[in-house]
């Protein structure tokens, strides 16, 4: 008889011989030990790709003749594995995902339902929605066509409760990222101004000068700027609805108001009725405080003389009030934070002395031709000259840094439909921020009628807060060092929260209060 080894391997003529050979191997005394016969398959560690074998009697008396064909027509390259099956058990899930991300994120979103492509682009923030309008046709189409729902979302999980009461959402079917963007343009002023104030105020009325010094003071200084941020979002707003019903009353009347006789302004008291009882007592007692900042900001540092600041280079002297009110009423908090940030008194004083001539048409204040200082001293030099004609310029860096990227660079495209402003204000956007520069038109009526300084806000507020009940007496109204302290202090902050931001606002409106919390005490 041939050896197995002849014979097609798995065949069952293979078992056959195999079971003979066995027999001829097995002890004479008939026992059985655990290394032999097929203890010896099954104890393996080696297992075929295959079901588990049986005996050959079973296989004879389980199997009828198909199986028995089957069995005589299996093959040796049946049992091991194809080159497809190779691939396919080799295959890891780790590349399965690498072939997925290989695809383009823009076709993976594209494929989504446009519900849950609103949905996903309404949650992001505000300024990455306004450049994705700029990305491309489509995506200008799609943000265009779903303002309102973006709107809609935004209001609901990210415009605090003071924002919505002053300036009330239109009707859903009204409703435009117009208005989204100009509750956040006064937000972000009312921050920006809060921030600036806050180190003012930090710096030279508590003099918080050095770096211990002030991290000492630093949870003082999170709840003051968390403070001002609602309240200067409230004067933006008083600004900018005076200028508006202003205009408005001269038109009606025919003249302003400093031909009508009164004793409460009659617009000031129009727009003070809008706010509550806490809003008026506590902007009112901030009031001055923002006013004395920022006449501070535009004075000369020094104040020992003409001969001193002359050796410093302090060219120019403290603007008129007429400046002052000319820059809160015509142009706004937006405009007061421009001059704040402005470094430099010579370098701030010629943005304002540009500023003021644009809008009255008057020559600008004569700067006389820099000398050498006493004893060699010089003046730090200013990017801010004023050259011919009472025009200021910039230095040359900074016009390269301005024409850089400009419409004027652009060749042989249309300025007027491919510039940012058509890109960014496009569509419902085009009505342009809150407070935008006036018309030559409005300034001509507006000037002459403007406040005196000392009697923006502060006579009529008084009155109504009397008037109200508000408080019983003036004295009772906290001004000055006592306001300062009210900023700061430490308790009233859930009050405060649920007055500004309701009950029922999401965390993300709310200010965090983790850095402004006290260490506990041991």
């Amino acid at each position: 008889m041939d050896p197995p080894h002849i014979t097609e391997f798995a065949s069952q003529r293979y078992f056959e011989k195999l079971r003979i050979s066995e027999a001829k191997d097995q002890p004479q005394d008939g026992v059985a030990h655990p290394h032999d016969g097929y203890a010896v398959g099954q104890s393996s560690t080696f297992i075929l790709p295959i079901r588990q074998s049986q005996l050959p009697d079973q296989q004879q008396t389980t199997h009828d003749h198909k199986s028995e064909k089957r069995r005589a027509n299996f093959s040796f390259r049946t049992i091991l594995p194809t080159r497809t099956s190779v691939e396919h058990e080799v295959r890891s899930p780790s590349i399965e995902s690498t072939r997925k991300a290989s695809v383009p994120f823009d076709r993976l979103f594209a494929n989504l339902p446009n519900e849950l492509k609103i949905q996903i682009i309404a949650s992001l923030p505000l300024s990455d929605i306004l450049s994705m309008r700029i990305a491309s046709r489509s995506w200008h189409a799609m943000i265009t066509y779903n303002e309102s729902s973006i709107t809609r979302y935004h209001l609901e999980h990210h415009v605090p409760a003071y924002a919505i009461r002053l300036y009330p959402a239109p009707e859903a079917s009204s409703m435009k990222l117009h208005y989204l963007c100009g509750i956040w343009h006064r937000l972000h002023v009312a921050s920006k101004l809060s921030f600036l104030l806050s180190e003012r105020v930090t710096k030279e009325i508590f003099l918080r000068k050095t770096e211990a010094e002030r991290k000492q003071f630093l949870p003082q200084y999170e709840r003051m700027r968390r403070r001002l941020v609602p309240l200067l979002f409230t004067i933006f707003h008083f600004f900018e609805t005076y200028r508006t019903l202003h205009l408005d009353y001269i038109k009606e009347h025919g003249h302003g108001l400093t031909l009508e006789p009164y004793t409460v302004n009659p617009i000031e008291s129009k727009i003070m009725s809008m706010y509550d009882d806490q809003t008026l007592l506590r902007v009112h007692q901030v009031f001055p405080l923002v006013i004395s900042s920022f006449h501070r900001r535009l004075r000369p540092p020094s104040y020992v003389g003409s001969f001193e600041r002359s050796l410093r280079g302090y060219l120019r002297d403290p603007p008129a009030n007429e400046v002052y009110v000319t820059a809160l009423c015509v142009g706004g908090l937006r405009q007061v934070e421009r001059f704040w940030e402005v470094k430099g008194y010579n370098a701030r004083r010629a943005v304002v002395d540009t500023w003021y001539q644009s809008v009255t048409n008057e020559p600008v204040e004569h700067v006389p031709k820099l000398r050498r200082g006493f004893m060699g001293l010089r003046r730090k030099k200013s990017s801010f000259n004023v050259g011919e004609g009472g025009k200021t310029t910039i230095d040359s860096a900074t016009n390269s840094r301005e024409r850089r990227g400009s419409d004027n660079s652009r060749r042989g495209s249309d300025v007027s439909t491919n510039g940012w402003r058509d890109f960014v204000f496009g569509t419902s956007l085009s009505e342009g921020m809150p407070m935008g520069p006036l018309s030559q038109e409005h300034l001509q009526l507006l000037m002459p009628d403007l406040p005196q300084l000392h009697s923006i806000w502060l006579q009529t507020a008084e009155a109504l807060i009397l008037d109200r009940g508000i408080v019983g007496r003036p004295q009772d109204i906290r001004r000055n060092g006592a306001a300062l302290l009210d900023l700061i202090r430490e308790d009233g902050a859930a009050e405060e929260d649920e007055w500004l931001y309701g009950r029922t606002a999401p965390e993300s409106v709310r200010p965090p209060l983790e850095a402004i919390e006290e260490d506990p005490i041991d």
